[in-house]
């Protein structure tokens, strides 16, 4: 860890000569080819990658926080200022070029309006996705002519990120697992304050693990995969209230901490590596490999979790409260309100994945109320943080998301929930929120195919309800009539049969979903619901993807005939 890999030999003396020798892929590339290949995506004209990469710095990157902008500025002077020809090749990183590719793939985007065309909209579109590529493959060659560098890392993170705003979280998955190994390559996964680095690279280690840890967990609670990262195998990084970037290095060599009255944008990772530990025991409670059951045992353990959260949020600082939180500072700290989003869609997304495997099920006791409450609770205050945002410009958007990939999920709970219990006091206007996060998904010229089909399995969760609560009101209604029609001496004997349970409005249970008539018989309901779920989710209750939408069709169905 304390040095990089040695530097594969290149050219015809090298590797690939044995290769050519051999006989095998006569026919491939060298690979002089594949770095003038990459270096072909870059645009001819130098001033528009200029332009590009400062909009990038002014507009993502005081978000993002990933890429160091003076040590970037050195090495892109570099790449500029070499001289030209097939033998100066050698000079160009491909390490650095992945990160660049990344940054004008953004930059694309940044650099097209709102309300632009629908060809506009597919041409930028392009553009960024040929600068993605680019980076991908940059990042696959980069390993095979030189060693791992902070850099790839940075990339990686980058790419997981764009996945991440187009909806692609299996996908992300995979592509940050390989930044954690780039990293650990490194040595991030040890806080390197022991090992006595330099102030400015301590800070931007530290806040680079912290970014792969909380992509790692996030990701793998949201996918149900394993996520890459295990405590033990890393130390907690020591996160300080102070910003060195600004500084030189005799300056970061004696800053001070700032006291939590005057936050920096380091501040926030304090409290998302917090958090993301918490999404790692959530992940092992409804993950692991033995199934979920609705024991006491299993139960309480949900309840524990939940109060860790609690306690997690209770701890946050006034700025970054759940509830009427503090933005007198967001004009000066801009990058607070991005990070209040976050902190707050991350929260929220985890009470919801740790309660939802028991939202469905019924107890004759009712002892899951409290995790369906939590769910509704936490559904709705997701959907209102998004509901109630505008997008100023691109910008804006490729901000938000970062914690997009958490909707979905609060949005199928709260079209579960609908579905589940129609005629609740509540679902008229959880409907009502649910078409218009719908309608303005749709309304969205930039939404992917992604969003729509998450969309789609949303609707037909609000065509679904909206069906009961008419079937209901009908049944309702005749129920209303005959009731009318009967007479006292109709009802009392109904009242009175022998052996039925007795009920306010004379009503006994009918056919196999009846309680037993012997009241020594232990009921709960929860035990069939649990083989049923199993049977839709397996042991662990994973949500599937909202591409299968078959699967959600049946399910919807399921639940309907229920």
């Amino acid at each position: 860890m304390h040095m990089e890999s040695p530097d594969l030999p290149i050219g015809m003396n090298g590797i690939h000569a044995n290769i050519a020798r051999s006989g095998l892929h006569r026919d491939e590339k060298g690979p002089y080819d594949h770095i003038w290949e990459l270096v072909g995506y870059l645009p001819r004209r130098k001033t528009v990658v200029d332009q590009l990469v400062q909009k990038y710095f002014d507009e993502l990157n005081i978000v993002h926080d990933c890429v160091d902008e003076a040590t970037f500025r050195a090495s892109y002077d570099a790449f500029w200022n070499r001289k030209w020809g097939d033998d100066d090749l050698t000079a160009v990183d491909l390490r650095w070029l992945s990160l660049l590719f990344m940054m004008l793939a953004f930059a694309v985007l940044l650099n097209s309006s709102l309300d632009a065309t629908l060809e506009a909209q597919r041409d930028s579109e392009k553009t960024s996705v040929q600068f993605f590529w680019a980076s991908r493959k940059a990042i696959v060659l980069a390993p095979t002519f030189t060693g791992e560098s902070p850099d790839l890392v940075r990339a990686g993170i980058l790419v997981s990120r764009y996945l991440m705003y187009f909806g692609r979280k299996t996908e992300s998955w995979l592509t940050s697992s390989f930044a954690i190994r780039m990293a650990q390559a490194q040595g991030m996964h040890i806080d390197g304050e022991s090992w006595g680095f330099p102030a400015k690279m301590l800070e931007s280690r530290r806040r680079l693990w912290c970014k792969l840890y909380s992509l790692d967990r996030s990701i793998s609670l949201a996918v149900g995969r394993p996520y890459t990262i295990h405590g033990k195998h890393c130390t907690e990084m020591n996160m300080r209230n102070i910003w060195v970037d600004d500084m030189t290095s005799e300056e970061a060599e004696i800053a001070t901490e700032l006291p939590l009255a005057e936050p920096t944008p380091t501040l926030y990772y304090r409290y998302q590596q917090q958090l993301s530990g918490i999404f790692g025991d959530i992940h092992d409670e409804c993950y692991g490999l033995t199934p979920t059951t609705t024991s006491y045992n299993a139960y309480e353990k949900v309840i524990k979790l939940d109060s860790v959260l609690i306690e997690w949020a209770g701890a946050l600082p006034s700025y970054f409260q759940l509830e009427n939180p503090d933005l007198a500072m967001d004009d000066r700290r801009p990058f607070l309100y991005w990070q209040r989003m976050y902190l707050h869609s991350a929260y929220h997304f985890a009470r919801i994945t740790l309660h939802r495997t028991y939202m469905l099920l019924e107890s004759i006791t009712d002892r899951f109320q409290y995790s369906r409450d939590v769910c509704i609770s936490s559904a709705c205050a997701d959907l209102k943080l998004k509901l109630g945002f505008r997008y100023r410009n691109m910008a804006d958007r490729l901000k938000a998301g970062g914690a997009m990939h958490n909707l979905f999920n609060s949005a199928l709970v709260l079209g579960i929930i609908v579905v589940r219990d129609p005629m609740s006091q509540r679902t008229g206007a959880i409907l009502e929120d649910l078409a218009a996060y719908c309608e303005k998904q749709r309304a969205d010229i930039w939404v992917n195919e992604f969003a729509l089909i998450e969309v789609k399995v949303i609707e037909l969760c609000i065509s679904t309800a909206k069906k009961l609560r008419r079937d209901n009101g009908n049944v309702e209604r005749r129920a209303g009539y005959v009731s009318s029609q009967a007479t006292e001496s109709d009802v009392e004997i109904a009242r009175t049969q022998s052996g039925a349970p007795r009920f306010s409005n004379g009503f006994m249970p009918q056919g196999p979903g009846a309680m037993p008539d012997d009241s020594s018989t232990a009921w709960d309901s929860s035990i069939a619901g649990e083989n049923w779920l199993e049977n839709w989710f397996g042991p662990a209750r994973n949500f599937s993807e909202p591409i299968d939408y078959q699967f959600w069709e049946d399910l919807v169905g399921n639940l309907e005939a229920r």
